[in-house]
């Protein structure tokens, strides 16, 4: 057999070998992801922080929130709207209240801790009961 045919076959082989490895990699390296993917997010689950992926890991990050937008989960438990009031005080409250909610919202759909602005809520909300705005 001459050389150039058996270069030719033999690149023929290595092309054939390349194709396979690749296809190969991609599928590894989607499972591996899956598999990163759902430790991240059992990992909010039980512990309430977010997995910080390793300095070189720049491209491929995991979101939390995303699996929580798909669900259609409601962002805030339906909580009873305040009455009316002139009073700056009163006006100051349902305006902080307005902006914990917000926060809160954000951050659930981030999959971040969320215990914290909770706690704000309930004292907001407590303080508005307290000045009959609230039942």
């Amino acid at each position: 057999m001459d050389p150039i045919s058996e270069y030719q076959k033999w690149k023929q082989q290595g092309e054939s070998l390349r194709s396979q490895a690749k296809q190969a990699m991609e599928v590894r390296f989607r499972e591996i992801l899956i598999e990163a993917a759902g430790i991240a997010q059992e990992y909010q689950r039980d512990f309430g922080a977010a997995l910080k992926p390793p300095a070189p890991v720049t491209t491929f990050r995991y979101k939390a929130g995303a699996a929580v937008k798909k669900k259609g989960k409601p962002a805030a438990k339906a909580a009873p709207e305040p009455a009316a009031s002139t009073d700056p005080k009163h006006r100051e409250l349902l305006k902080r209240r307005a902006q914990v909610i917000k926060k809160l919202e954000t951050a659930k759909g981030a999959g971040k801790p969320t215990k914290n602005l909770e706690d704000q809520m309930y004292e907001v909300e407590d303080e508005l009961r307290l000045a009959g705005l609230l039942s």
